[in-house]
C-alpha cells in the first residue's frame, strides 16, 4: 500500500506509533530510510527499551519507557479513579502492553498486544500479522484472530471475519480466503478456522474486543448472538497439495 501511494502521488507514508497514554513515541521520521512494515525508531523525548517478562532487554518483547528523573513529558500521569486516586506508570519502567521486534538498525516492528499474542505448536502467533494479510483479500472488510483450543497444537489461529457487502458467507468465499492465506503464510501460521460474522465486538473507541472472542472459543459458546457460520480448513481437501485456488 505504501509503495502504491508513492507510485501514484509521489508521497512517502511514514508510519509511527503511540498510545492513548502517550504522544507519538516512535516513527519513520524524515532524514532516515523508511522500512516498510516498521513503525520506525524511538522519537526524541522517549527512552524506549524492548524488554522481556522479567524486564530484561530483548529483541522481541514489550515496549517499555524509562521513567525516573527522565520521565517522558508526553506520558500521562495516570488514570483517576472514582475515589480521586491516580493510578498509572510507576517505578523505573512504564510497560506499554505492546509487543514489538527490534532489528539490528534500531527499528521497531509491531507484533501485537501482549495479551493477544499466543502460541500454536510452540510458535508465537501475532494476530496483527495474520489480520493484516486477511484484509488484503477482496472479500474481507474486517477480521480478528484469536486462539482456538486444539488437542494437538494447544491452540490454532481462528479468524472471525466480516465480509464486504458483495461477498457471500459461503464455502466458495471461505475456500478463496484459505487459498489466499496459504500463499502468504508459513504452515505454522496459517488460519485453520474461519467464522463469518455480521459484526465484531468493539470497545467504545472502536477497537475489536478479542477478549470476548477468546472467551467464545475457550467456552465453546455457540449461543452468543455474535456467532456466525464456521468453515474449517480440513473441509477443503483441494488445499492440502498447496495448490492455488482462484477467486476473490
Amino acid at each position: 500500500m505504501i509503495d502504491q501511494v508513492k507510485a501514484a502521488w509521489g508521497l512517502t507514508i511514514r508510519d509511527g506509533y503511540g498510545q492513548t497514554e502517550t504522544t507519538a513515541l516512535a516513527g519513520n521520521s524524515p532524514g532516515q530510510p523508511v522500512k516498510i512494515g516498521s513503525m520506525g525508531r524511538p522519537l526524541p523525548g522517549y527512552k524506549v527499551r524492548v524488554i522481556d517478562a522479567d524486564g530484561q532487554p530483548a529483541k522481541e518483547g514489550e515496549v517499555g519507557l524509562v521513567l525516573g528523573s527522565d520521565r517522558p513529558a508526553g506520558l500521562m500521569q495516570g488514570y483517576q479513579g472514582d475515589d480521586g486516586s491516580v493510578s498509572g506508570a510507576s517505578g523505573d519502567i512504564y510497560r506499554s502492553g505492546d509487543v514489538v521486534f527490534l532489528d539490528d538498525d534500531g527499528y521497531l516492528t509491531f507484533v501485537g498486544r501482549a495479551d493477544d499474542v499466543f502460541k500454536s505448536s510452540d510458535y508465537r502467533i501475532s494476530p496483527f500479522e495474520l489480520e493484516s494479510i486477511l484484509i488484503e483479500h477482496d472479500a474481507v472488510a474486517e477480521a480478528a484472530i484469536v486462539p482456538s483450543p486444539d488437542p494437538i497444537r494447544l491452540a490454532i489461529p481462528k479468524a472471525y471475519v466480516m465480509l464486504v457487502g458483495s461477498a457471500k458467507p459461503d464455502a466458495d468465499t471461505a475456500l478463496s480466503i484459505y487459498a489466499h492465506l496459504q500463499e502468504r503464510l508459513a504452515p505454522f501460521k496459517r488460519v485453520r478456522r474461519i467464522e463469518f460474522v455480521t459484526e465484531l465486538p468493539k470497545t467504545i473507541s472502536g477497537k475489536i474486543r478479542r477478549v470476548h472472542l477468546r472467551r467464545l472459543e475457550h467456552e465453546d459458546d455457540r449461543s452468543d448472538a455474535l456467532r456466525g457460520i464456521e468453515f474449517k480448513e480440513e473441509d477443503f481437501p483441494q488445499l492440502r497439495g498447496g495448490s492455488s485456488v482462484s477467486g476473490g
